[in-house]
């Protein structure tokens, strides 16, 4: 029997998420007479038709708040489904506009620290959202095989050391790695950071890690999203960005972006493949990963990464 239930028509909506440049951003409550009356929520609306997305997000940015969006870059899809609707939201990172922001239609607004959301009740849709922007825009990837555990753990010690740290040593045997782990944890948390391991849902309860990375095979393998509050994962093309969403990882790391000697011989993506994977399917915020330094962050916003993942480059 041919199951005739009509499918839901999804709306195209965009939001912006105003940034400060120490990752602050901005929260807008929803005025009266709209569903979900007080909750707050990023700015943003229906695209008209005709509208690119990112016409759209300025056309709402200026009837909503009384800015002219200058600067803003792509950054994730999700789709979310109300009681009264099923939504498509695109939401884009603003970084520069021209004017203050104005409550044009009896709205609040409020400035939100990094990794914070003091403000309540929240829309529904924007808990991945806020996790999301509690993630650096530096991800840090180890490499004691090339550069000795000294070096790293000294890195982890000195100001600025990164605020997420993937702990991948293929080469340490079992008792090594987590000695080496343990010491890793130890001084990034001392300092507020998070630390993840390479591996997959087993990793030992004992090392006091805040999370996994899954590789591209662990990820098409993994049944059901591993029992960590932090889930990653490594892709290399859409269909497994794709996979990462629907396990429910909190970010992706693609590549490789530019030429690395860890894959010599396989063509890079380059920026522009880069872009066109997240366009496809983008569902979590996803690190460039590949031959990148600290200088290449605003080119990876501007093709649409959450940030830079380094390995050699995060050490130096």
């Amino acid at each position: 029997m041919i199951d005739e239930t009509p499918t839901p028509r999804i709306i195209e909506v965009v939001a912006g998420v105003l940034m400060r440049p120490d990752g602050g951003y901005m929260l807008g409550s929803r005025p009266e007479g709209k569903p979900y009356a007080g909750y707050w929520e990023f700015p943003g609306g229906k695209v008209e038709p005709g509208e690119s997305f990112e016409q759209a997000l300025a056309r709402e940015l200026e009837e909503e708040m009384g800015i002219r969006m200058t600067r803003a870059s792509y950054w994730l899809t999700r789709v979310h489904h109300y009681e009264h609707a099923s939504v498509r939201l695109r939401f884009f990172r603003v970084w520069e506009w021209q004017g203050e922001p104005r409550p044009l239609e009896g709205q609040r607004f409020a400035w939100m620290a990094p990794g914070t959301a003091t403000v309540e009740p929240m829309l529904p849709a924007n808990g991945p959202i806020l996790k999301a922007l509690s993630l650096p825009f530096l991800f840090a990837v180890t490499c004691a095989h090339l550069l000795g555990e000294a070096a790293i753990l000294r890195r982890l010690e000195t100001p600025g050391a990164p605020g997420i740290v993937l702990v991948r040593e293929p080469g340490l045997a079992p008792p090594a790695l987590a000695r080496f782990t343990a010491a890793v944890a130890e001084r990034v948390h001392d300092y507020g950071g998070r630390v993840l391991l390479h591996g997959d849902a087993a990793v030992p309860d004992r090392l006091a890690v805040d999370g996994v990375h899954l590789s591209a095979r662990g990820l098409a393998t993994c049944a059901t999203r591993p029992d960590w509050p932090w889930v990653g994962a490594s892709v290399h093309n859409a269909a497994e960005l794709a996979r990462a969403g629907e396990l429910g990882c909190d970010y992706a790391l693609l590549g490789h972006v530019r030429p690395t000697d860890s894959h010599p011989g396989e063509p890079p993506l380059g920026w522009e493949g880069f872009s066109a994977v997240l366009a496809v399917a983008a569902p979590l915020p996803v690190f460039a990963l590949g031959g990148l330094t600290t200088r290449d962050v605003d080119e990876a916003q501007r093709h649409g990464a959450h940030g830079v993942a380094m390995m050699r480059g995060a050490w130096a």
